[in-house]
């Protein structure tokens, strides 16, 4: 696809307990690097769209490694900025049964929390970019974090860029003395699409509606720019067995994805970056229903890959969505 995606955030180094240990009984951690965002980029990367992804990494050897991480993912990592300081870190527990999955974050004071973004150009960083992506999670982290996303959205809006946004209220994050209420809906003015719940549009956009599609209608009065909604549908029965489906609103009518059976989860971090990633890979191909299934698709087939990022094909994608190869010995 001859396209170009740009996505922002921090990413942090993830270390996972092997299998399905525990944090109080592992001696050994796995360890990747993963952000919501580059998450997102990672994924489109994969099924051919160009993509590069702005961030800070600590300017020793641990921010070379995360760089060399994004580019074996695919991604340009010209806008990938060096700063002195530490890297964020998250461990993850993954649970089994009725065992719950577990994540502790230990993101404070990292490099991407106080990086002003001053060496950033975003005309330069937007030219021949086709869609930006941000998340709630950028504007949460700090002040400067906040401005940043900022100013890529203004710049996006102003420069005629598709913009997504995956709203992703997280209560905890927000700790330097603004509410989502102060920045959010300034941000969510200028975004095409969003991924919102009815918590986020309560959180984020201050709407209080017990029906989503209600809430979708409330989000465009007040957001004439919002052009598509989204959100999924998880069954949690237990920590390895979900049913997940999607929801797509596009102005006129709330579309309905397939339900999916999840029966041996391997890992559930990361899903739902795979279907932000699945739907701005099907919107940019055009077709609303299709990209809905490709996206609640791309998220399943996540569910199955440890680690943060979905690194499945576009075509193991579309087969799951017709229904071929499901489980098969591929030779």
């Amino acid at each position: 696809m001859n396209k170009r995606v740009i996505t922002l955030g921090e990413i942090m180094m993830r270390l996972s307990t092997p299998g399905h240990e525990r944090f109080v009984s592992s001696n050994n951690y796995n360890v990747v690097f993963g952000g919501a965002e580059a998450n997102v980029a990672i994924s489109l990367a994969n099924w051919g769209v160009s993509t590069a992804h702005v961030t800070a990494f600590p300017n020793h050897d641990i921010g070379k490694a995360a760089t060399q991480y994004l580019r074996f993912a695919g991604l340009d990592t010209q806008y990938v900025f060096f700063e002195e300081g530490r890297m964020g870190l998250y461990f993850v527990e993954n649970g089994a049964m009725q065992r719950s999955s577990k994540i502790i974050y230990d993101r404070f004071d990292s490099v991407f929390a106080n990086f002003d973004g001053k060496a950033i150009d975003w005309k330069e960083v937007f030219d021949g970019a086709d869609w930006f992506h941000w998340t709630g999670i950028t504007p949460a982290i700090s002040a400067s974090a906040a401005k940043i996303c900022e100013d890529a959205v203004n710049a996006a809006h102003e420069m005629g860029i598709k913009i997504s946004g995956d709203i992703n209220y997280r209560r905890n994050l927000w700790q330097y003395g603004k509410q989502p209420l102060d920045i959010m809906p300034g941000l969510i003015a200028k975004t095409d699409l969003i991924i919102a719940g009815l918590t986020d549009f309560e959180n984020c956009m201050d709407i209080h509606e017990k029906e989503y599609i209600a809430a979708c209608k409330k989000a465009q009065e007040i957001s004439p720019s919002i052009k598509y909604i989204s959100t999924t549908h998880r069954d949690n029965i237990s920590a390895s067995h979900n049913k997940l489906s999607g929801v797509l609103w596009n102005g006129k009518e709330l579309l309905n994805s397939k339900s999916y059976d999840m029966t041996h989860i391997v890992d559930r971090v990361g899903g739902g970056d795979a279907y932000m990633g699945g739907l701005i890979y099907g919107l940019l191909k055009g077709g609303d229903q299709d990209a809905l299934e490709f996206a609640v698709a791309a998220s399943v087939l996540k569910h199955s890959i440890p680690g943060d990022a979905n690194f499945v094909s576009a075509d193991e994608v579309a087969q799951l969505v017709k229904g071929e190869n499901v489980g098969k010995l591929l030779r």
